[in-house]
Parts: structure tokens; sequence; C-alpha cells
């Protein structure tokens, strides 16, 4: 059984020390952002693709071809290009080449590229979306047993969703 995500890691290694060296190691933005890939090269100053854009009146937004242009050209999704750069573009270069690529144009390839980019999609807002709620409430339930004890939602509303058993 295979993870959603089939990628190499050696490659990934390489991808994201090239990216690292091409910046510098521990490099970010003045907004925080510290993904090499979505870091700009050769600036006088370490500056993120959507500063730079917004320093020059720009749209911060990308059009993500998310199936591969080569597979569907017209089919996108606006995405921040901060996370069209580190992330969703990454995610591509994990796919088999002749698939993002589909030379011949075969609808297998094209088809495998529509699952491929609607997971890659699914797991980044998953991530992007979801995840930091549950470490949220991991973190408000340590503060709750910290502050209330060990059971503080006994005799409050939230009693009804504990665990039954």
């Amino acid at each position: 059984m295979n993870k959603l995500s089939e990628q190499d890691p050696i490659q990934a290694y390489q991808r994201k020390a090239t990216a690292t060296r091409r910046i510098g190691k521990g490099k970010q933005c003045a907004c925080g952002e510290q993904r090499p890939e979505a870091l700009i090269a050769g600036t006088n100053s370490v500056i993120c693709a959507a500063c730079e854009r917004k320093n020059e009146g720009k749209n911060t937004m990308d059009n993500h071809h998310v199936f591969g242009k080569s597979n569907d050209p017209t089919t996108t999704i606006p995405i921040n290009v901060n996370d069209h750069r580190a992330e969703l573009s990454v995610a591509q270069h994990d796919w088999p080449k002749e698939t993002l690529e589909n030379p011949d144009r075969s609808p297998l390839l094209a088809g495998a590229a529509k699952i491929r980019g609607f997971t890659d999609t699914i797991v980044f807002l998953i991530e992007k979306g979801l995840l930091w709620i549950a470490e949220m409430l991991e973190a408000l339930n340590g503060f709750l047993v910290d502050t209330l004890g060990q059971k503080w939602w006994i005799g409050t509303p939230l009693a009804q969703f504990a665990p039954k058993g």
C-alpha cells in the first residue's frame, strides 16, 4: 500500500537543499516566511514572493494548475504565491515525470494526474486549514487541565462530547 505522497526522499532532500543553498540557511522574510522555495534569490535583503509582489503593487495569488498544465491547461485554483511555490508545485515535482509532462497526451496519465493533483490539494488544505485546530484544542486542553483539573469538563456543556464508556 502506497502512502498518499510517493515522494522520493532523496530527490526531495536534494531539491530542498538546492533551494536552501540558493537562499542561505536559516534565512527568512520580514513577514516570517522561511520556506526556501518561497524566498526570492538574488535580492539585497531576504524577501518572499508574496512580499515582493505586495511591494510592487501586484497580486499575491497564483493560478495553480492542479492537474499539471500538460494534462489540463484550463483548470486552476487561486493560491497564495508562497504556498504555490513551496507546497503545491513542490508536490508536483514528486509525481512521475511522465505523468506531469504527459508528452503523448495519454488519457491514462491525465487520469493519474487528476488523482495526484486532487490528492495533493486536499492534503495541502487539510494541513493548512485543519491541523492547526487540532493543535489548538490540544493546547487548550492542557491549559484547562492545569487550571481547572484533570476532568475539567465535568459539569460543563462540553461534558456531552466526552467519549462514552
